[in-house]
């Protein structure tokens, strides 16, 4: 059974979001990675909605949510989902994000603990900096687009040996790249450079998977450990993959996060 629509949050912007699975089934809410779409799931769809209701949504800034002028925040983003949650009528759901969907989900274990079940945080960090970094990448992708990152992002992406062995991934995930607003993607690298979560995830109770890359150039292995580490009973799972490993690494990646969720 699927179903999807727009829901309008706090300050006005609409969120994309979409539902599959049973209607009776408990609800897996997943969250897409700077630069793609809800569509980044689909390798895990199939698996999930067996014991799961899916839902997916774009981060604002991406696929056909809006993307609002001017720099956005984590706790922007983090409310996004709660109010997205209330609009949906759901109380209590698991919770999966990917590289800035794992920073969203960071927040929302502090901040939204009654929210949620259990959080898998996949390829992310509490910090990375330094901020000016991220200042730089906004100035080129206003200035020139999405497509002077595209390559540079590719590579960080996947492993050397992945994407000449799988072009139509390739072609999919840049198209993903190419066609996110210049405007969204800069308002949340500005969620990225104003991040800082190291003092407050400690306080997170939610049960936690951390799933690393072990190739990870953009959130490298250590990050995900310092988040293990600052996380009471945090367990972890490390991938032969990049950054995102739930394309690298497919079967992997679903049954890691049904291990942990059942």
């Amino acid at each position: 059974m699927t179903d999807q629509g727009f829901a309008s949050v706090g300050d006005g912007c609409r969120i994309a979001w979409r539902l599959d699975g049973p209607a009776d089934a408990p609800v897996l809410m997943l969250s897409n990675s700077l630069g793609t779409t809800m569509d980044m799931w689909l390798p895990q769809l199939p698996a999930l909605t067996e014991r799961f209701r899916v839902l997916r949504y774009d981060q604002r800034g991406h696929g056909a949510s809006d993307a609002p002028a001017g720099g956005y925040s984590l706790d922007r983003l983090g409310r996004d989902a709660v109010e997205l949650l209330d609009a949906l009528g759901l109380e209590t759901v698991d919770y999966c994000g990917l590289s800035l969907g794992g920073m969203t989900g960071q927040w929302l274990g502090v901040h939204a603990p009654d929210r949620f079940r259990r959080i898998v945080l996949a390829n992310t960090a509490a910090y990375m900096g330094p901020p000016s970094g991220w200042q730089a990448r906004i100035g080129v992708v206003l200035d020139k687009g999405m497509g002077a990152i595209a390559s540079a992002v590719l590579e960080r992406w996947f492993t050397p040996e992945f994407l000449p062995a799988s072009p139509e991934v390739q072609t999919t995930v840049e198209a993903w790249l190419l066609a996110t607003s210049p405007g969204g993607y800069a308002g949340c690298c500005a969620a990225i450079r104003d991040m800082d979560l190291r003092p407050v995830i400690g306080l997170i109770r939610t049960p936690v998977l951390v799933i690393i890359g072990g190739r990870d150039p953009a959130t490298p292995p250590a990050q995900g450990e310092e988040i293990v580490a600052a996380i009471p009973g945090a367990k972890s799972v490390t991938f032969d993959a990049a950054h995102l490993s739930n394309i690298e690494q497919p079967e992997k990646f679903a049954a890691a996060l049904l291990d942990f969720l059942a």
